[in-house]
C-alpha cells in the first residue's frame, strides 16, 4: 500500500470529520420525521457515527504516536552521530544552495 503523505492524509482526517458533521446535521434536521424507517436508519446512522469518530480519533492518535517514534529515533541518532548528522545537513544546504543559485 502507497504511503499517503502528511498533508494527504491531514486532507483526509479533514474530509472524514466534514463527513461526520454534516451526517449529524441532516440527523438533526429529520428528527421530527416519525416513520418506522427513518427513525431505524436514524439510530444506525448515530451507531455507525459513533464508530467512525472512535476510529477517527484512534488513527489520529496512532500517526501522533508514530510522529513522535520518528522524532525520537532521529534525536537519538544526532546525538549518536553528530558529525554524520553535521555532514548531511551541510550537504543538504549546499544542494538547496546550488539549486537557488541557478535562478
Amino acid at each position: 500500500m502507497t504511503e499517503l503523505t502528511a498533508a494527504h492524509r491531514e486532507k483526509l482526517m479533514n474530509d472524514l470529520r466534514t463527513v461526520i458533521a454534516d451526517a449529524e446535521e441532516v440527523l438533526r434536521v429529520t428528527a421530527d420525521q416519525a416513520t418506522a424507517g427513518a427513525a431505524e436508519l436514524r439510530v444506525r446512522m448515530q451507531e455507525r457515527l459513533a464508530q467512525a469518530r472512535v476510529r477517527l480519533q484512534d488513527l489520529q492518535d496512532a500517526a501522533v504516536a508514530r510522529a513522535k517514534a520518528a522524532g525520537h529515533a532521529a534525536d537519538d541518532y544526532v546525538h549518536e552521530h553528530p558529525w554524520k548528522a553535521i555532514a548531511a545537513a551541510a550537504g543538504v544546504g549546499v544542494i538547496i544552495g546550488l539549486l537557488i543559485g541557478r535562478r
